[in-house]
Formats: structure tokens, C-alpha cells, sequence
């Protein structure tokens, strides 16, 4: 499998009582499914996957598979153990994902040090039905992937790729020049990276924007594509401060709000993650517009 392109980790919409809004997930993925995106990361950080109980998570993957036929499925199931990742990872391809984006373990973080990583990354990659990418998000795990790792796993025939959420573009550059020659797809994670990644030779991108914005990122994607450098930078900057905006300032409420502007559903948070003021609504709208021109 080798991809590229531009997915959204899906938002993952609650009702106000706290419980998953399933008919609200499937009105997203049939809307997302009818664009021009690569596929669908079910279980992402915008997932609220922390939150998620492991019936729930099946049941989005699930859902997610019957609802965006044509379209890739992966899914989020990194655990903090080998054995529990393989154990979701597997019970996910039986219903339907595709691959799979495996987070580092992080709750001992001092000691998830390259030989730790490797080891666990490849007891996963050998035991899993699906392939796997590697997923490097020091925002939320304090774990950052060496490119010792990389170079490493990339070797590996069931580890086709990562996303790198780190931002680092240094770092960035530097997976792809030890990756080079291997068949090996590294993702950007974050809208706000997308165009110097692509520059960098990024296989495409799996971020937070593509909820609200997908058919903005495609173009960026494919404007670059195309080689319309001008095109795609334009794009990349009046996209760039909606990014910021769903993000780094107002988080996954925030998202979900935008996502609600833009004629998805994006639901409540789940506890205790808040919802957006009034105030801050207002805000998110106003970049909205201004991003639209």
C-alpha cells in the first residue's frame, strides 16, 4: 500500500449527555466521503480518542468503513502496550479498516528511547493484519521519534509510513533523507507545516483542517502537484490562520464549531474538554469568513 493525499482525523461528535452521536459521525464521513479526499483517519487526536471506550472505537471504524466506500480507511490504535495494540489494531481490519497509525507509547515517556520504540513498534508491524504507519506527536506524548527510528522502521515490509506532527521542518527533512530509496510515505500533521512540507518532498498531509476545510487542502495538495507553486502558496496562506485559529488557540471544540460553520455536525466535546464562549465563537467565525475572502 502506498499513500499520499490528504486526510482528516475525524472529529468525533457527542451528544450534549456525553454519549457518541453516531447518526451525526455518519452524516460527516458520507459528506467527507463525497470529496476528493485520499481516505479517512478514524481515532485521532481530534478524535478525542483518549475518551473513547473500545466498543465505541470499533463501532466508528465500523461505521467509517460502510459509510466512505472507495475511500482509505485508517485508523487510530495506538495503545501503551505491544500486546493491546496489536489486539485493537486486528480487531479494527476485521471490520473494515485499512491501516493503521500507531502512536508511541508515552506514559513512562523518559523511557521510550529508540531501543524501547523499535522493539515495540516491531512486535506490532510483525502481528497486525493491516500495515501500520508510525505517528510522532510531541504535543500531546513528550515522546519525540529519533531519526535513528525512522531510518530503522522504515525498513520494515508492514511499516509503510508516519505522521510527523511535531511541526519540526528540520526534522522533517531530515525522516526524508534517511528514509530515501525505502517505500516508506511520511505525512505531515499539522496545515500549518503543509506547504514547506510538501517542498520536502511530504506524501501529503493527515490534519486537523482537512475536518472543516478538505476541499482547501486538497487544492493546496494538488495545486503543488501540478507544480502551480504560486497557486498552492496562496491557498497555504489564507488557510493558514483558520489552522491556528482550530488548533493551537481554541483546540477540538473550536474545530468542531468550525466544522459546524462549514455543514458538518461537529457536536459537543466530551467531558472535560469544554465548549467554545460565545465570544470565542464569534471569533472562529470571523477568521472563517476572512479565509474565504
Amino acid at each position: 500500500m502506498k499513500l499520499s493525499g490528504i486526510f482528516p482525523p475525524m472529529i468525533t461528535p457527542f451528544k450534549e449527555n456525553g454519549e457518541v452521536d453516531y447518526e451525526a459521525f455518519v452524516y460527516n464521513v458520507r459528506k467527507w466521503a463525497q470529496t476528493d479526499l485520499e481516505g479517512l483517519l478514524v481515532l485521532g487526536s481530534n478524535s478525542e480518542t483518549a475518551f473513547l471506550r473500545e466498543e465505541e472505537k470499533l463501532k466508528l471504524v465500523k461505521l467509517a468503513a460502510v459509510n466512505a466506500p472507495g475511500k482509505i480507511i485508517m485508523c487510530g490504535t495506538g495503545m501503551e502496550t505491544a500486546e493491546e495494540t496489536i489486539e485493537l489494531t486486528n480487531k479494527a481490519a476485521d471490520l473494515g479498516a485499512d491501516c493503521a497509525l500507531i502512536l508511541t507509547p508515552c506514559f513512562y515517556d523518559g523511557a521510550m528511547k529508540t531501543p524501547a520504540l523499535a522493539q515495540y513498534f516491531t512486535q506490532v508491524a510483525d502481528n497486525v493484519k493491516i500495515p501500520i504507519l508510525l505517528y510522532n506527536v510531541p504535543k500531546f506524548t513528550h515522546v519525540n521519534m529519533g531519526a535513528d527510528l525512522v531510518a530503522q522502521m522504515a525498513k520494515h515490509k508492514n511499516i509503510i509510513g508516519m505522521k510527523d506532527s511535531s511541526g519540526d521542518m528540520p526534522q522533517f527533512a531530515t525522516f526524508k533523507r534517511v528514509t530515501k530509496g525505502q517505500d516508506f510515505s511520511i505525512f505531515v500533521g499539522t496545515a500549518s507545516a503543509l506547504y514547506p512540507a510538501l517542498t520536502l518532498g511530504a506524501a501529503g498531509g493527515i490534519m486537523a483542517l482537512a475536518n472543516c476545510l478538505p476541499k482547501e487542502c486538497i487544492q493546496v495538495y494538488e495545486q503543488y502537484k501540478r507544480n502551480d507553486l504560486e497557486g498552492a502558496l496562496e491557498t497555504y496562506q489564507r488557510i493558514f490562520p483558520v489552522n491556528t485559529a482550530v488548533t493551537a488557540t481554541y483546540g477540538i471544540s473550536g474545530l468542531k464549531y468550525a466544522c459546524t460553520l462549514k455543514g458538518y455536525k461537529g457536536g459537543y466535546v466530551r467531558r472535560p474538554l469544554m465548549e467554545q464562549t460565545e465570544e470565542n465563537k464569534a471569533e472562529i467565525k470571523k477568521i472563517l469568513q476572512e479565509a474565504e475572502g
